[in-house]
């Protein structure tokens, strides 16, 4: 297993659609990712100076979030990047930032 720091752009358009989604746990129950993914959503963190997304998330593709990607990232995320972390590293690195969902 391996665990991702991930950046991306949210497309404006969709990101009341994914709010929403991600709110009422839609993607839980996907497998093999769903938790994982639900989790990191739930968590996610908007970096002020880029305006991004970010998050950690844990995976088992290769190329990294193929998956998550081809069911639901690339639906609402641009710009999609990954770096390589240690298992919690990425969450220290963006806990001061303010959550991706307030307003």
């Amino acid at each position: 297993m391996a665990y991702y720091l991930v950046r991306a752009r949210l497309k404006p358009e969709r990101a009341d659609e994914l709010a929403e989604r991600v709110k009422r746990r839609e993607f839980l129950a996907m497998q093999p990712f769903g938790q994982a993914l639900t989790y990191a959503l739930e968590n996610a963190r908007r970096d002020p100076a880029t305006n991004e997304a970010v998050w950690e998330e844990e995976d088992y593709c290769t190329p990294p979030l193929a998956m998550e990607r081809a069911a639901v990232l690339d639906h609402y995320f641009d710009n999609i990047r990954v770096e390589r972390v240690a298992r919690g590293e990425g969450w220290q690195r963006i806990a001061h930032l303010p959550s991706l969902w307030e307003p």
